[in-house]
C-alpha cells in the first residue's frame, strides 16, 4: 500500500531517479551561494528531504570541510543548511558519496 502512495508523490520524474530505492530521495536539491561582505559567501542547501537528520548532516560537513554551518528556518523553503565559504563542489561530492542523494538529483546555482 505504502508503494503505490509514493506513486503519488510531488515530483513526477521521481521514478527515472530510482525513487523506489529507500536510500536516495525523490526531487531536487538545489546548492545555492550568495554573497556576504567582502569576499566572504554562504552556501545554502535546500531541498533536502524532512527524514534525515539535518544537523547530523551539518555537523558532518563541519567536520569534513572545516567550515562551519547552521540549520536555518526559511519561510519558503523550509529548512536550510548554510555552510560559510565557497563548498559547493564539496558538498556535491559528500552527498553522492553518502548516498544521501544521486548527481541527477544535484542543482547546483551561482556565479
Amino acid at each position: 500500500m505504502s508503494t503505490l502512495q509514493n506513486l503519488n508523490t510531488y515530483d513526477p520524474f521521481a521514478d527515472a531517479f530510482g525513487g523506489n530505492d529507500d536510500q536516495i530521495q525523490d526531487g531536487l536539491i538545489h546548492i545555492r551561494i550568495q554573497q556576504r561582505n567582502g569576499r566572504k559567501t554562504l552556501t545554502t542547501v535546500q531541498g533536502l528531504s524532512s527524514e534525515y537528520d539535518l544537523k547530523k548532516i551539518v555537523k558532518a560537513c563541519k567536520k569534513e570541510f572545516a567550515c562551519n554551518g547552521t540549520v536555518v528556518e526559511h519561510p519558503e523553503y523550509g529548512e536550510v543548511i548554510q555552510l560559510q565559504g565557497d563548498q559547493r563542489e564539496n558538498i556535491c561530492k559528500f552527498l553522492v558519496k553518502c548516498t544521501l542523494a544521486s548527481a541527477e538529483q544535484l542543482k547546483v546555482h551561482g556565479f
